[in-house]
């Protein structure tokens, strides 16, 4: 058997779910336009950059959600999916999806972003399994703005897939092939780690990296 994992954002995307959140709510009024735009574009150049604080990312990017009745973030996600992530989603996306499934690969997206923004974008990919970071909730099943457990950035990618792996009582070398394709420099140590890496869309280091590996590069949007 063999294993196909997806990085999400800007590569099965035409953008990032991170991005296109607080801008959907800064579309209903729930933020504040000129501070979150601001923020946001900060800390989007640092991930860019490979400089990305993830705590204080995740500081920034789970306020919103923290205390909210899950019933009014459901309903506000299934409306940024229709209007920000379905128009971004790429065919050529898909359609690789759709070739590890029917070569019998085990189909997993791994992603920083975290589950809330995730879960659902998966579903809509036909991806049964994600890996993402996870969200710390209170007694009342409500989003307490923190996270839970390690984030699934940069090295933490790998630690989260061994531990995933594990909980089915498999590891990565029990896969005959295994694919990882990324946009990103940040993804660079699991891509280091599987037998197939691809750069999707790759950022200026991770195309370096990836000719000087003779790693292939594909583009699956413009």
């Amino acid at each position: 058997m063999n294993i196909a994992l997806f990085d999400l954002d800007n590569t099965l995307l035409a953008g990032d779910s991170d991005v296109e959140w607080p801008r959907y709510l800064i579309g209903k009024g729930v933020l504040d336009a000129d501070h979150y735009n601001r923020e946001n574009d900060r800390f989007y150049a640092d991930y860019k950059a490979g400089t990305l604080d993830i705590q204080a990312f995740l500081d920034f990017q789970l306020a919103p959600l923290a205390g909210r009745d899950r019933a009014e973030l459901d309903a506000w996600h299934e409306e940024y999916l229709a209007r920000h992530i379905r128009p971004i989603i790429t065919a050529r996306g898909r359609e690789l999806i759709q070739q590890h499934q029917a070569n019998g690969d085990l189909v997993v997206i791994i992603t920083a972003t975290n589950r809330f923004i995730t879960g659902p974008i998966a579903a809509e990919l036909g991806v049964e399994h994600l890996i993402a970071t996870e969200l710390e909730e209170g007694p009342d099943g409500r989003f307490t703005g923190r996270p839970s457990g390690l984030p699934s950035f940069q090295d933490g990618k790998i630690h989260r897939l061994h531990d995933w792996l594990a909980s089915r009582g498999q590891r990565l070398e029990d896969f005959d092939r295994s694919w990882f394709y990324s946009d990103s420099r940040n993804d660079i140590p699991l891509m280091s780690v599987v037998t197939h890496p691809v750069a999707v869309n790759p950022d200026e280091l991770l195309r370096a990296h990836a000719e000087a590996h003779g790693w292939p590069v594909m583009f699956l949007h413009d």
